[in-house]
């Protein structure tokens, strides 16, 4: 693999309600931990751990808005974790067709013997 992969961004990610986060704010533009909560079958408290996983990693940054905290995404971030995803995607293919490669030679072979 010729990218670096940001095992701690891929963790973050890896959740399913981290990443319906991320698509709520997204179609959004910002979201607090109660309005996520709102739409989301789990606690305010939990997303707001959540919230807190995104932060660390970079994929939202928050800003006080009065006694709650307004998240974005930081879509750099975004990117660069998509970036890393195409090149994990492009190093399986890579991987698949040398394994296609290697069964369909040893295939051709006991055809002929």
């Amino acid at each position: 693999m010729t990218a670096a992969v940001d095992d701690d961004l891929w963790s973050a990610v890896g959740d399913p309600t981290r990443r319906r986060m991320l698509d709520l704010l997204l179609a959004d533009g910002d979201g607090t931990a109660t309005s996520l909560s709102e739409r989301l079958p789990v606690t305010r408290q939990a997303i707001a751990k959540h919230l807190g996983v995104l932060d660390r990693v970079g994929l939202v940054h928050g800003t006080p808005a009065g006694r709650e905290r307004r998240y974005r995404v930081d879509e750099a971030q975004l990117a660069r974790a998509v970036s890393q995803l195409s090149a994990v995607g492009a190093a399986w293919d890579a991987r698949l067709r040398r394994i296609k490669r290697i069964a369909e030679a040893i295939q051709r072979q006991k055809r002929e013997e």
